[in-house]
């Protein structure tokens, strides 16, 4: 059956489902189509499940410090099946809320199946077509599967596949020193597993400056999380307690024996089966859609959002997608990708935040640099809480005094990161952000004062 609509959305993540509340308030008629679960990643295998994992897992930390507080407690148990109802009744509650708001828009028609193109105006659906002269792909990406030898030999774990365990693992190897790896790790080692990381590069979370890394690696040994670096070749095989991991590490054991092993090394888009080159649409080798500054693809009215273009791998990345594509379409707005301040979390305890440049990306980038730093340790909300690992930073380009960049590694981090952002997104200068008083006792109270710290970098 032929079906026609004023635009089509495929996928249901972080901009899928406001962009089309907002059609749907322009009056449009919209069908938004998804194969799998409504919310995407951050609902479903992301976030909102993970966040909740972490949050268990810092109780459960904190239960074991009860006498560094003078709180007395009994022996520490973790019930998984409680943790992983808790978890899955959060996702699945925010799942619901999305399809109810959605079956509630005027104009919206909410469609489950698997969407692929026919031409640039058509997307076939099980036995109907639909058509529309506005396409919008919000298809995400999933777990990369690397080719490494005997990958498929032994049974291995993904994010998702994991949230779906409501056991605990003896010892949980993971592949993958970066965000997602971290944070899993730290989660699971809290809940009681023998945690062992297993990263190639030669040192955790590469893309951050040294310092960082090895401030994040200090706080996962203390933890007695195992991490072997500069693991050249990784390979799988069967064992009769699990999986043998062969490492191959400068150090260490050449193999480790795992109970479990979780694959955290990457994300690839959801597009290779959307039949994407019927309507022409350009992709780069990895499979990502191309897109314009304005989310644009290369053919005209469709546009992609969200993780599939990119462009970003977060939630707010995506949402912030939704809002320029809406603003640009229905507002008369020219909002940019280029605009935007890149900024993100990673969610071990203490959690990082970024934002902007770092003090060596600056660097790279031609910048003459002064920055303000203080150990949390000199941080009185920190002491108070008795929460001191870490640090924070703030990179000012030393001509114009205009605010690069800032980095908290330390209690409250993804929170207090917040001021740095909104100076920079004001572009207010290092000395506004020195002037401006803030509260106390608070984290946040210290980045005006490491503002008016500033060395020369």
């Amino acid at each position: 059956m032929n079906r026609r609509f004023d635009a089509i959305i495929i996928g249901t993540g972080q901009a899928g489902p406001p962009l089309a509340g907002r059609l749907s308030a322009a009056g449009m008629t919209v069908a938004i189509v998804e194969r799998h679960l409504v919310g995407g990643t951050c609902v479903n295998t992301g976030c909102k499940p993970t966040k909740t994992l972490v949050a268990s897992a810092y109780a459960a930390h904190m239960a074991r410090r009860g006498a560094d507080f003078g709180v007395v407690t009994g022996p520490i148990q973790i019930d998984m099946t409680k943790v992983h109802a808790r978890s899955t009744k959060i996702s699945a509650d925010s799942r619901a809320s999305n399809e109810t708001w959605l079956g509630g828009l005027a104009g919206v028609e909410l469609i489950f199946g698997q969407a692929r193109f026919l031409d640039t105006h058509r997307v076939a659906v099980g036995d109907d077509v639909l058509e529309a002269p506005r396409i919008f792909i919000n298809v995400g990406g999933r777990a990369l599967i690397p080719d490494m030898p005997g990958v498929d030999d032994v049974p291995l774990l993904t994010n998702s596949s994991l949230l779906r365990m409501a056991t605990l693992p003896e010892h949980l190897v993971i592949i993958g020193g970066s965000y997602i790896g971290l944070e899993f790790g730290q989660i699971y080692r809290r809940f009681g597993s023998r945690v062992t990381i297993v990263e190639k590069g030669p040192r955790l979370i590469g893309r951050e400056d040294e310092d960082v890394s090895a401030a994040v690696r200090d706080v996962l040994d203390s933890e007695g999380i195992a991490i072997r670096t500069g693991a050249e070749c990784i390979h799988f095989a069967p064992h009769a307690h699990g999986v043998r991991v062969g490492v191959d590490c400068t150090d260490g054991d050449p193999e480790i024996v795992a109970s479990h092993v979780l694959l955290a090394v990457g994300r690839v888009p959801n597009t290779d089966d959307l039949g994407l080159d019927r309507a022409g649409i350009a992709t780069d080798a990895r499979g990502y859609i191309i897109v314009d500054e304005r989310l644009a693809t290369n053919v005209p009215g469709i546009w992609a959002l969200g993780d599939c273009n990119g462009r970003g791998a977060f939630t707010h990345t995506s949402y912030n997608d939704f809002e320029i594509t809406a603003e640009n379409l229905l507002d008369g707005a020219d909002r940019k990708l280029g605009d935007r301040i890149p900024c993100y979390a990673l969610y071990t305890d203490p959690p990082l935040g970024r934002v902007g440049l770092s003090a060596a990306q600056a660097r790279a980038a031609g910048h003459r640099i002064r920055v303000g730093r203080r150990a949390m340790t000199r941080v009185g909300r920190a002491v108070e809480k008795d929460e001191q690992a870490g640090f924070m930073e703030i990179v000012v380009d030393a001509d114009s005094d205009l605010i690069l960049g800032g980095t908290i590694f330390g209690t409250g981090g993804d929170e207090a990161i917040h001021t740095i952002l909104d100076m920079m997104a004001n572009h207010a200068t290092a000395t506004t952000l020195r002037r401006t008083m803030h509260i106390h006792p608070t984290v946040s109270e210290l980045i005006p004062t490491i503002a008016g710290e500033l060395k020369d970098g």
